[in-house]
């Protein structure tokens, strides 16, 4: 290799590390600009699920469970309490399947909302119909995923084609009723 090939190299490298570095640079300053947008947005769909899980509630307060995680207390224009809604997650079979749940305070569930789902298109994607979130209503007992037969008594009957989406979504309601268990001392 004589100086004039070695130059070359030299002068190639530094022009593309000088366009990662700028590239680099441009993407953290879109970042550091959206970022306070994008949690914005985070908020205002948590808190319009909240309000969707448990309309019952004009306004939530924190409560923190065991395991460092958030839940509300839902409570009415009186300030007593209407209900409890918590956020939780399952594995499905494209990943994770987060959902909030809202309970009254008899421990029914008062809704289900999908935060998060990458499931199969028209298969495990089917969970956020209103027809499969409406079989977790008024559920109060630990839930159970059935095959082939109506939901009923704490069994959610299966999506067709779909029952790890149906498992995970059922996973993470029972877990939202384990939060509940443990804010109020029920079923403990």
């Amino acid at each position: 290799m004589n100086k004039k090939d070695i130059g070359a190299i030299i002068k190639t490298a530094i022009a593309l590390f000088l366009i990662c570095a700028i590239s680099a640079g441009i993407v953290a300053f879109v970042n550091d600009v959206t970022d306070d947008t994008i949690d914005a947005n985070n908020l205002e769909a948590a808190n319009e699920a909240k309000s969707a899980v448990l309309t019952a509630a004009e306004a939530f307060e924190d409560v923190t469970l065991s395991d460092g995680s958030v839940g509300f207390i839902g409570k009415n224009a009186a300030g007593e309490t209407v209900g409890y809604v918590f956020s939780t997650s399952a594995s499905g079979y494209g990943g994770k399947v987060k959902v909030m749940t809202g309970f009254d305070t008899e421990g029914r569930v008062t809704g289900v909302q999908i935060l998060e789902i990458e499931e199969t298109p028209g298969l495990g994607m089917r969970a956020k119909t209103k027809e499969f979130l409406d079989r977790f209503l008024n559920t109060s007992t630990e839930l159970s995923v059935v095959k082939g037969e109506k939901s009923s008594d704490g069994r959610i009957e299966a999506l067709t084609s779909a029952t790890i989406t149906s498992r995970a979504m059922v996973k993470a309601v029972n877990a939202a009723r384990d939060c509940y268990n443990e804010v109020t001392g029920k079923g403990a």
